[in-house]
């Protein structure tokens, strides 16, 4: 399940120690990033004029390497400037650029932008005017490239330092970084590339979500060979209902509803189990047959709900918790080892109060805590178990962001975990399969239209 890797700023300079060490000069590997920079954004661009921004760093000795060889392939070209450069390869760059460079200040706005001033190595905002000057000669450009990150970006939190404006196209060198995934810096560009500089990511600790690959079921499969889904509700009916109809459709064999009082809201495939109380939810759960529990979506939040999250937590299987069962907890320790958990920001926080660091970060330690799956939410979406593997969702349809699409990714991985049994690889396949549902389904559809969609997704990806 896991894509691109993604590198910290620590994490990429020993990349690229390590580089050096197998007899690598830093100002070849700067050649090599540049080369790469440059020929992405010749094919995009083609011989439209271009002004490349160089700061005083490595950054900036990547984008005098862009501008000589745009130049050499019959591009217009200039160059501006912060200043001086100040690093050793910067400086050779900057010797091997023949043509002029002015001052940022003066500089004539281009049909093309490049934005090489500080990358990764930034640790505080742009003053108010360098902004306000980035700013408009971006917004002039019809067409704008950042190399490895905007500047004004923090590489590793993913916070914006200053204000950004947004570019076409952010151009990672040799691996993403965290703010290339994360909010608010994943929104300061419209398009993302990574471009490999021979930088080796063995020791990476998080990588991108990708697509699954599913398994269609065996020629002797059956319901219960496919996996027995159980979810217990509570007395917000359409929370549980729509979380049920998701894990029927996302794979799982069978599904039941172990619900206060019965509904006719309900598909015929799922099976209605009137459990007025806990103790009804516990005999229910007795069933060895059952391969995966799903507690939280509708359960409330009274003292029965919290017997009932009880009854869940005992049962001895494998589980996923979101919403109110999250909330209902009193701390991860009362967790299960192996349970996968689905909170948003808030439920994060009171689940596991404050940890530091970027969402990558939190999510990781957070599974640690638990011995568990954490599925971080949000338009960054962190996936962490407690093993310290991680795969990180972004780019995902705003608008998931209406009730109730919650309820259908804890179904979805409640499916997707009866039908694995393993809580990582079931996680990180139905937040996929959440997303890709979602992209199917369009503009302003509601949690029951994105249900319609899984079917579609889990064939996109079955072989």
């Amino acid at each position: 399940m896991s894509g691109a890797a993604i590198l910290t700023a620590e994490e990429m300079r020993a990349a690229e120690q390590a580089i050096f060490a197998n007899g690598v000069a830093p100002y070849a590997l700067m050649e090599t990033a540049g080369a790469a920079a440059a020929d992405v954004i010749w094919r995009a661009g083609g011989v439209r004029d271009t002004l490349v921004l160089c700061g005083p760093g490595n950054n900036g000795g990547d984008g005098f390497v862009i501008a000589r060889l745009l130049k050499a392939r019959g591009v217009p070209v200039r160059v501006a400037a912060t200043g001086e450069s100040k690093t050793d390869s910067s400086q050779k760059a900057r010797q091997a650029w023949a043509g002029p460079v002015e001052n940022i200040a003066d500089a004539a706005p281009a049909t093309q932008i490049v934005d090489a001033l500080f990358g990764i190595g930034l640790a505080r905002g742009l003053d108010g005017g360098f902004v306000q000057r980035l700013g408009d000669l971006v917004n002039a450009a019809e067409r704008s490239y950042a190399i490895d990150v905007p500047s004004g970006v923090d590489a590793d939190g993913g916070a914006l330092l200053s204000p950004v404006p947004r570019f076409d196209l952010c151009i990672a060198l040799g691996a993403l970084k965290p703010a290339h995934v994360l909010q608010p810096a994943a929104g300061t560009f419209a398009r993302l590339i990574c471009v490999g500089i021979g930088i080796g990511a063995n020791d990476a600790k998080a990588f991108l979500l990708t697509p699954p690959d599913l398994a269609e079921p065996a020629p002797d499969a059956h319901k219960y060979t496919r996996g027995l889904v159980d979810i217990v509700a509570g007395t917000m009916a359409g929370a549980g209902i729509l979380a049920a109809i998701a894990a029927a459709h996302a794979g799982a064999g069978c599904v039941r509803q172990l619900a206060p009082e019965p509904t006719s809201r309900l598909p015929n495939a799922v099976i209605m189990v009137t459990a007025p109380d806990a103790g009804a939810v516990a005999k229910a759960l007795q069933d060895e047959r059952i391969a995966s529990v799903l507690v939280g979506p509708g359960l409330g939040r009274s003292d029965e709900a919290k017997k009932r999250l009880s009854a869940a937590l005992t049962a001895g299987h494998p589980l996923v918790v979101d919403a109110d069962g999250i909330t209902l907890l009193d701390g991860p320790d009362m967790l299960p080892v192996g349970t996968i958990v689905t909170p948003h920001e808030g439920e994060f926080s009171r689940l596991f109060g404050e940890i530091t660091g970027n969402k990558i970060d939190r999510a990781r330690e957070a599974a640690r805590r638990m011995g568990g799956v954490v599925v971080y939410k949000g338009p960054d979406t962190a996936i962490a178990s407690a093993d310290g593997r991680i795969a990180v969702w972004h780019g995902g349809s705003p608008w998931l962001s209406t009730a109730g699409t919650g309820d259908v990714l804890a179904g979805i991985c409640a499916a997707r975990l009866a039908v694995t049994g393993d809580p990582f690889l079931a996680a990180c396949e139905a937040v996929w399969l959440h997303g890709e549902a979602a992209r199917r389904a369009g503009a302003a559809f509601i949690a029951d239209d994105l249900i319609a969609h899984i079917p579609a997704a889990v064939a996109a990806r079955t072989q």
